[in-house]
């Protein structure tokens, strides 16, 4: 009768059935199962109709009254209905010794709740939350979640751990997370108001509480996101147990409820995951997800984002394809497959042609085109840096200028387009022509990094150094912590003020790398989490004892004449520091040790500029700790040995460089120059014009072939001259290349 009342919207009468039936007294005694089920519906029914009844003119007090009330019949509904379930998945699964003797028990029946039993259940937490009651909603929430568990409660069970990872991901901040086996902060529960400073669990007691889990032993999550995401990878694979996985009609429905249901579950997953960076994690979990997922959009893209995300690039691009079947209309995926490419594979073909599909939409891919006609520009200029014929490397320079001014008549306002632009008239050697784009890039964007050091480069290019230096100041004074602009630094520097001031720059550079990046992974790391720390983006700043310097072998001005043997000792003192680099295993991102590889070769270039052989000698040691087989070191020691007299030396330096890198055009100018000066002269000439073929911008291999001809006797070698003076006149302090080419 309480039921057809609350129907009705008679709400004073359900409460009067419910009080006529004495619910507060049925809880005392051992009752039939079914009792347990009509006490659950009976509270609740009494609580909503606490909810639903109007009182006008109704006092403050009366008001708080009546919601405590209200929230006591729905704690007690969902303790007695928690109850009720343990109870029925007793009696179903246990069969007796009769059944279990003449027949194989067949596997129990799952109950699908009524209206009524499910308001039961989830009521009491519903009710907190929608009140603002956070702290003793979360705190509801857990203490369900430690209930015993029934077949009955599975599908609760679930919805209760993802609700309660929402209400964990959206409210709950890293500092005020508390443990789940402790009472909420007093300090949340006087903010929630109320006439109880305690949780409404202890405030109103069941007289039968449901069987919960122990927590003696148990793991404990140590903060929110933890908690939250060892919620959702349970919901997570309940969700996938659950899925319908035919595709027959008659079941569309249900799958279409299972798929949205699980692509909740991945959101809130994507969510808690991204906060730790670990994308790796999130995307085997959404591979998981793939068996259910067949033309489920959403699903597809959340996996290809975070395969990109966690650097498995090669199948990131496979499901972005995916994704662009499965969306033909939508250019973004394109490019965003082409960027995967060009930025990471470096799959130029593969990335022109995605990009060319947007270009073929025309109109139809609206804002996406410029980044198309951008994309396939960057593609034509990077395929022409590899390129090794000079007619071809012509043609696609000639071919990305077009593609990359089709982007900016498209787009003038798009800094990124014009940057790259001004770039690519750089590499033409059109410098004065590339500053216009430049100009338009700065004043959308005066703090954009690659286009304030291309506006050194270009300063350099035009020959003043100072201007240029000055500019890199500014650059720096916003981006302190660039190696990239260091380096140019260091070069600029040594035209304009000399190596000593240089040499303090890469002494700067590398206390500077040492605080950015430990030499080791600290191995105190918090171990009492269960979810790995972020994958290897940065290195631990945890400071290591080793001091990075740069050495100083010079003799003292005191007189003494052991300044060899002092030399010696302090060389070995600080090879000592060199072991602990190298013995330590390097882990996290390659480009943190070839940073540091570049520093210290940087700084023996330096060096032998000043003729301080033993500080360069130092340097690449240092260098070939890191990296012994890098062709880079190969060339710094090589040139040493030639410094020395030691050609024989050097030329083997150069040939085992030479054959890790063969396109080097560094390595075979100084080898060219190597066989000439040995009286090799037809073999340096060869190898001459093989660096000239390499980069034909090289003003230094121009006049290194010059000189091999003009040793020759050769008409040619005024041409070589001249083509390396016009080369000279526009040549950068650093190759244009040095700014990342990236979509």
């Amino acid at each position: 009768m309480a039921k057809v009342h609350y129907a009705q919207g008679r709400y004073r009468d359900s409460q009067g059935m419910c009080a006529r039936a004495g619910i507060e007294e049925l809880m005392r005694d051992e009752r039939p199962l079914y009792h347990l089920r009509l006490l659950a519906e009976a509270f609740v029914i009494k609580g909503l109709s606490l909810d639903h009844q109007a009182m006008s003119a109704a006092s403050r007090v009366r008001l708080s009254e009546r919601d405590e009330e209200c929230l006591s019949c729905y704690l007690r509904a969902c303790d007695t209905a928690l109850l009720y379930l343990q109870e029925l998945d007793k009696t179903v699964v246990t069969p007796s010794t009769k059944m279990a003797k003449t027949s194989v028990s067949s596997p129990p029946l799952e109950m699908e709740p009524g209206y009524f039993l499910q308001a039961a259940l989830q009521s009491g937490y519903l009710s907190l939350l929608h009140k603002g009651h956070l702290a003793q909603g979360t705190q509801q929430l857990r203490l369900v979640m430690r209930v015993v568990e029934s077949r009955s409660s599975q599908g609760f069970r679930k919805t209760v751990a993802k609700r309660l990872a929402e209400v964990l991901l959206g409210s709950v901040s890293e500092d005020s997370y508390w443990s789940p086996v402790t009472p909420p902060p007093s300090v949340w529960l006087s903010k929630e108001g109320g006439s109880h400073s305690q949780p409404k669990d202890l405030v109103y007691p069941s007289i039968r509480n449901p069987q919960r889990y122990s927590t003696d032993g148990s793991f404990c999550p140590q903060d929110v996101v933890e908690e939250a995401v060892l919620l959702l990878l349970i919901t997570e694979s309940m969700a996938s147990a659950d899925a319908v996985l035919s595709l027959a009609p008659e079941h569309k429905e249900s799958r279409e409820s299972s798929v949205e249901d699980a692509s909740s579950t991945y959101d809130l997953l994507s969510i808690g995951m991204a906060r730790r960076g670990q994308y790796a994690m999130l995307s085997e979990c959404l591979e998981r997800a793939m068996k259910f997922s067949f033309n489920e959009f959403h699903l597809w893209y959340q996996l290809g984002l975070s395969l990109m995300a966690s650097g498995k690039s090669v199948a990131a691009v496979s499901v972005l394809k995916e994704c662009a079947k499965m969306r033909p209309q939508d250019p973004t995926l394109k490019l965003l497959a082409a960027k995967i490419c060009i930025n990471q594979l470096r799959m130029l073909d593969e990335a022109e042609a995605l990009a060319q599909s947007v270009v073929d939409m025309a109109e139809g891919a609206g804002e996406s085109l410029p980044r198309a006609y951008l994309a396939v520009g960057l593609c034509c200029s990077l395929r022409a840096s590899d390129a090794v014929l000079k007619a071809e490397r012509d043609e696609l320079n000639q071919r990305a200028l077009g593609e990359l001014q089709k982007a900016h008549a498209l787009d003038p306002q798009d800094a990124h387009i014009a940057l790259y632009l001004s770039m690519q008239l750089a590499l033409v050697r059109q410098v004065s022509a590339a500053m216009e784009p430049l100009q338009v890039a700065l004043a959308l964007r005066s703090d954009e990094l690659h286009s304030l050091h291309l506006l050194v480069l270009l300063l350099s290019a035009q020959k003043h150094e100072q201007h240029a230096l000055d500019t890199l100041t500014l650059a720096l004074s916003q981006h302190p912590e660039n190696f990239n602009l260091l380096f140019t630094k260091v070069k600029l520097e040594e035209v304009v003020c000399g190596s000593a001031v240089a040499l303090q720059t890469c002494e700067e550079m590398l206390q500077l790398w040492q605080n950015r990046y430990d030499l080791t992974r600290t191995s105190e790391a918090d171990d009492t989490s269960s979810i790995p720390p972020p994958e290897p983006g940065h290195i631990s700043r945890k400071p290591s004892g080793v001091h990075l310097t740069l050495p100083d072998f010079q003799e003292t001005e005191t007189g003494s004449q052991s300044a060899p043997s002092l030399a010696v000792s302090r060389l070995e003192a600080a090879m000592s520091e060199v072991s602990a680099v190298s013995s330590a295993h390097r882990q996290g991102p390659a480009y943190i040790w070839t940073t540091l590889e570049r520093i210290w070769l940087q700084a023996g270039e330096l060096f032998m500029a000043e003729g301080r052989v033993k500080e360069a000698q130092f340097c690449v040691q240092e260098a070939g700790a890191l990296f012994p087989s890098s062709h880079s070191v190969l060339l710094l020691r090589g040139r040493l040995a030639e410094q020395k007299g030691s050609f024989l030396e050097a030329k083997i330096l150069y040939d085992e460089a030479a054959a890790i890198n063969p396109r080097g055009h560094k390595i075979l100018l100084h080898l060219g120059k190597l066989l000439v000066r040995m009286g090799r002269t037809s073999l340096g000439e060869k190898v001459l014009r093989d660096a000239v073929q390499a980069q034909s911008t090289s003003h230094e291999a121009w006049s290194g072939l010059g000189e091999a001809l003009e040793s020759r006797c050769c008409s040619q070698a005024p041409d070589c001259f001249l083509t390396a003076l016009e080369l000279e006149a526009s040549c950068p302090i650093r190759p244009f290349t040095v700014i990342p080419r990236e979509l």
